[in-house]
């Protein structure tokens, strides 16, 4: 088959733009392992990039590269790419209807997509929308607060001491990887909160939710029309912070070991299968709390944690979205070896020599891309181990050398 796999933020979505670094490293982490698993299952790839992404020639196994400068130059080339497929995948993320926008655009042109239908974007992207459903489907979600920007900040403060309690988490309706995001501890920290709401792409209307202590996990669902299939629980690297600071997701394991494992898997599915149009790779956000798992919200998309799944899953994870969304076929349990530990390191200063090495490291999934106009430059690691702890181990090794070629690059740009 011929595919096409856009990723927004190394694709073009950030063209004539600054290109956040946590956000294009993860953009780029998704696409690089995406490729090569559909390079590996047979399939010829093609791949938007944005032109200063391009320039540095990054590791990604594609049989066609398309540079792109502008976002005009990537949605036509996308649109144009996708008729002349057998397939599109698109990465995205949900902020501002963005996927349900780009997934839409090319429903209309009749392409053939592997992403779940722009109408099952919309119904799981709105945070209100889904913890009415979660309620509904009598599933642990936390205590939900909708807002918008027309609220008096002493109206927000009041509703929320009376019918929550703090602490709790300000978010963004649609927001994705933390963007925007503030836990709350007390009523003085409400206007800082929702300042950094209304600086967000869209900030007309947000959620506050009742913090739930416990670990930050996840769980990967392949689905089809039938039913639903987990994958596997992550447990996820996310830093919580004040309104004064940048909450922030740093990465995972993959999987995660818990007691809580099958219930988890359980409620995933439950919800999952509740949206009859959700098809393909779907993520599930939860907190495991000591009694429960709760969930947060719903990702009708890759995630990050496939990243580590592609390393550790005995299967080729990008055939079996092919599999359940073209051929409808029912997903069959995944068994899974070892760990993966990935995590973003943050580098300054870039040197072209040390790029190139970079890049030939086998624990890089995404290199530090030096775009950012302050020469600050984010990567992402990855390294596997027979259990967690050889995982974490061999990360810690892996980050040294890496950090140890930044500080040795030579040559200039």
């Amino acid at each position: 088959m011929r595919i096409l796999v856009y990723e927004h933020a190394s694709g073009g979505g950030f063209a004539e733009e600054p290109l956040p670094q946590g956000v294009l490293a993860e953009g780029f982490a998704m696409l690089r392992s995406l490729v090569a698993d559909f390079r590996a299952a047979g399939h010829e790839v093609t791949t938007l990039l944005d032109s200063r992404v391009a320039a540095f020639s990054p590791p990604l196994d594609t049989q066609r590269i398309v540079p792109v400068s502008s976002r005009q130059e990537a949605n036509e080339e996308l649109l144009n790419l996708a008729a002349s497929m057998d397939a599109t995948y698109v990465i995205a993320p949900e902020t501002d209807k963005g996927l349900e926008t780009l997934v839409g655009s090319l429903e209309h042109r009749d392409a053939m997509l592997l992403n779940c239908p722009a109408r099952a974007i919309a119904e799981v992207a709105d945070k209100a929308v889904l913890h009415e459903h979660l309620r509904n489907l009598d599933v642990p979600t936390p205590d939900t607060l909708l807002f918008s920007a027309r609220n008096e900040n002493a109206e927000i403060k009041r509703v929320v001491s009376d019918k929550l309690g703090f602490p709790v988490v300000f978010k963004p309706l649609d927001g994705v990887s933390c963007s925007g995001l503030s836990v709350v501890h007390s009523e003085r920290e409400v206007t800082g909160a929702v300042g950094k709401l209304q600086r967000e792409p869209d900030g007309k209307s947000f959620v506050a939710q009742k913090l739930i202590n416990g670990v930050a996990a996840s769980v990967c669902i392949i689905a089809t029309s039938k039913g639903a299939r987990a994958v596997s629980l992550n447990r996820q690297d996310v830093r919580l912070r004040a309104p004064s600071a940048v909450s922030s997701y740093n990465g995972g394991l993959v999987p995660f070991d818990s007691p809580l494992r099958r219930e988890a898997f359980a409620v995933a599915e439950k919800v999952v299968k509740s949206f009859q149009e959700l098809k393909g790779f779907v993520g599930v956000d939860l907190v495991l709390t000591e009694a429960e798992p709760v969930v947060l919200e719903v990702n009708p998309r890759l995630t990050m944690s496939y990243v580590g799944l592609k390393k550790v899953a005995r299967r080729n994870m990008a055939q079996a979205i092919v599999d359940t969304v073209l051929h409808q076929k029912s997903p069959d349990e995944t068994q899974t070896s070892g760990c993966a530990y990935f995590s973003k390191v943050m580098v300054h200063d870039v040197e072209a020599d040390a790029f190139r090495e970079a890049c030939r490291m086998s624990e890089v999934v995404s290199p530090p891309f030096p775009v950012a106009g302050d020469g600050s430059a984010c990567a992402i690691l990855l390294s596997h181990g027979a259990t967690e702890k050889e995982a974490i181990t061999r990360f810690g090794e892996a980050k040294k050398r890496f950090l140890d070629i930044m500080d040795g690059g030579a040559q200039s740009w």
